[in-house]
């Protein structure tokens, strides 16, 4: 073997070997939104840390990058979509993607400040809910179950407004999007909402005063973890998920985020 071919073969090893330390020194990425998640998914990165797991919070703030990046490989994981958006994103998009485990279940519920009790619901108010098809048939669920309307047999979370068989309050439903319901409240009778977006608005009272929430039986809504069906059984997935599911830390600071109301939100895998 010649010096040169010598020279090029050690070459090759230690560009080699220093891709390979890279890969393994790489931090696992999480794609996650602001708020709630974001700041839970810190503390159990902080936990991991401990553990010798090196873990890097990716904050998106909107629905689709997730998704988009997390199919581009660039993105390890993501934790931000219940499993009606997963399966809709899978159905309409054909990402690949995997349920990699269960995270917090948010509940929803039905606010108002103009009245204390659903019982004073005046005929013909003005109701909101959301305008997208993955969150509109939850909502109007809760209607139900508040024995405000009657949905058609069999829809279930799929219902839209045009399900709607029985209004006998002749309720007027505005559609709008969902993050515009917490700014709405006092233009409406009463809201579909997400508690905490009440609590990062600096509205905890509200969030904690609803007059309906749906419960841990609403579980297709508890966020998930996703990831890619090639990286699904990458160790270091199934450590994080562990920790955020086992560590009191972030147990305390779901806790926290939610005003440490119960009514507001539940841990599936504890059930």
């Amino acid at each position: 073997m010649t010096y040169k071919t010598l020279t090029q073969k050690l070459s090759m090893l230690l560009a080699s070997a220093l891709l390979m330390g890279s890969a393994i020194a790489a931090p696992l990425k999480i794609g996650t939104n602001p708020g709630m998640l974001g700041d839970s998914l810190a503390v159990a990165a902080q936990e991991a840390q401990k553990q010798g797991l090196d873990v890097e919070i990716v904050e998106i703030s909107d629905w689709t990058t997730p998704n988009v990046a997390l199919a581009a490989g660039d993105l390890d994981l993501n934790y931000f979509q219940h499993g009606a958006y997963l399966d809709n994103e899978i159905r309409e998009r054909g990402y690949p993607f995997v349920k990699a485990g269960v995270g917090v279940l948010p509940n929803i519920g039905l606010f108002s400040t103009r009245i204390q009790r659903l019982e004073d619901l005046k005929q013909g108010a003005t109701v909101a809910v959301a305008n997208d098809p993955i969150n509109q048939g939850r909502g109007l669920v809760l209607f139900e179950n508040a024995g405000l309307i009657q949905l058609r047999d069999g829809v279930g979370t799929k219902a839209t407004v045009h399900d709607i068989v029985e209004n006998p309050r002749k309720l007027k439903f505005k559609e709008l999007e969902g993050p515009q319901l917490v700014r709405a409240l006092d233009d409406v009778d009463l809201a579909q909402g997400y508690p905490a977006r009440f609590v990062s608005a600096g509205r905890p009272d509200i969030a904690t005063s609803g007059l309906q929430y749906s419960t841990v039986d609403d579980v297709y809504y508890a966020i998930l973890f996703v990831a890619r069906e090639n990286n699904a059984n990458d160790p270091r997935i199934a450590q994080f998920i562990r920790i955020y599911q086992q560590s009191p830390s972030v147990h305390a600071k779901i806790d926290e985020l939610y005003a440490g109301s119960k009514k507001l939100y539940s841990l599936p895998w504890q059930k």
